[in-house]
Parts: C-alpha cells; sequence; structure tokens
C-alpha cells in the first residue's frame, strides 16, 4: 500500500460501491477478433501506445507511430507491428520476452473514440512480412506479434476533457517544456549541455527514423 494516500480502496466490492456496474452495452462491445469495423480503424491510425510488463509485474507504455496503415493485419486474429530504429533501450521487447501479455491504444488524428486490443505478444524475424513492412528502402530487423484476444472502441471522454485535438487549447510553443534541458539534467554527464542534445535529436530526427 502507498502510505501516502489515505482512504485506500481494497476490494472490487468497495470500488463498484462508488463507481456501479457497467452497462450491458459496455460488456457486449468486447470482442475477441479483428473484423472489418477494426481492421478499417487500424489501416487509418498512424499511432499507438503499447503497454507491456515484466514477469514481476513492472508495467511500461511506448509509443509506435508510421504512416496510416503501418501496423498490418494478417487475419482476423492476428497483427504485426514493425520495430523501427529507437534508442535500444527494448522496454517493451524485454517485457515481451518474460511476459507475453500486451494492450494496445489505437489512435487516428480528429477522432476521440480510439481502439484497444489486448493480446498474446512475441518478437519475430520473418523475413517475407519485415520485407512487406519496409519503408524508404528500410527493412526493420523484426517486429512484434500479435495474438488478438480482445478488442472494442473506448469511448472519447478522455479526449474531450483533454481538448487534445482543439488547437486552440494547446499551448503555446514558448510555453511548452524545453526537452533538451530537461534531458540534459535528467543524463547528468560532463559535456551533455542542452545545445548538444537539441543537436543530436534533430540530426537523429531527420536521419535515424528508419
Amino acid at each position: 500500500m502507498i502510505q501516502v494516500f489515505n482512504d485506500p480502496i481494497q476490494t472490487e466490492e468497495e470500488l463498484r460501491e462508488l463507481i456501479g456496474e457497467s452497462s450491458v452495452s459496455v460488456k457486449n462491445k468486447v470482442i475477441p477478433h479483428l473484423d472489418g469495423h477494426c481492421r478499417d480503424f487500424i489501416s487509418k491510425s498512424p499511432f499507438l501506445l503499447v503497454s507491456s510488463s515484466n514477469r514481476e509485474g513492472e508495467c511500461d507504455v511506448s509509443p509506435r507511430g508510421d504512416a496510416p496503415g503501418f501496423v498490418r493485419v494478417m487475419d482476423g486474429d492476428h497483427l504485426a507491428i514493425p520495430e523501427r530504429p529507437g534508442n535500444r533501450r527494448a522496454d517493451t521487447m524485454r517485457n515481451i520476452l518474460e511476459n507475453p501479455n500486451i494492450g494496445l491504444i489505437f489512435i487516428i488524428p480528429g477522432l476521440e473514440e480510439t481502439l484497444r486490443i489486448n493480446g498474446e505478444a512475441c518478437l519475430f524475424k520473418d523475413q517475407q512480412i519485415l520485407e512487406s513492412m519496409a519503408f524508404r528502402g528500410k527493412i526493420p530487423k523484426l517486429a512484434l506479434g500479435v495474438k488478438v484476444k480482445e478488442c472494442y472502441v473506448h469511448c472519447a471522454k478522455a479526449f474531450k476533457r483533454s481538448s487534445l485535438w482543439d488547437r486552440s487549447d494547446w499551448p503555446r510553443k514558448e510555453d511548452l517544456p524545453y526537452v533538451p534541458k530537461m534531458l540534459a539534467d535528467h543524463i547528468q554527464l560532463e559535456g551533455v549541455t542542452p545545445e548538444k542534445v537539441e543537436k543530436n535529436l534533430a540530426e537523429g530526427y531527420k536521419t535515424r527514423l528508419y
């Protein structure tokens, strides 16, 4: 129990007393496969969030993004996500090697509803599939394979509350966090300055996306 928070809720019975039960419609909207609606949604999505955890249950959420349709629907039960070059921490991939359970949220710009998929994941290097996911002549070295267990639409309330797609509510550029400074302070290595971090980020975004 986290000691800083008082009056903890410890059972589902306590939780249900506060929030109530979900409706029949909410329970019924979960399907165990990728139907035509899910396939269409995925084909239009350029961005998703991948949730995974290791064998101890320690969790991680990682973004994936590319041109719409970059996630390949193999059939009604399986999809493949190309692994593009990153920072080599490999948090998601290391977790999958220990615990195959995975959660995905697909997002389409301007659409406030999202598509959630839960399933079982693996890492694979099937060359034929990898070649089909090449971009700008670069073939991914590996991909995440997902066996779908649950699919369902998540309502738009979070996006409406946050006004995420409403540009009039976006902060001014000068009010945004200065990420190079943030990274330099976190890295804490001699010679790593915000200016050097900004230069390295710009170079990486330009030359190492694929």
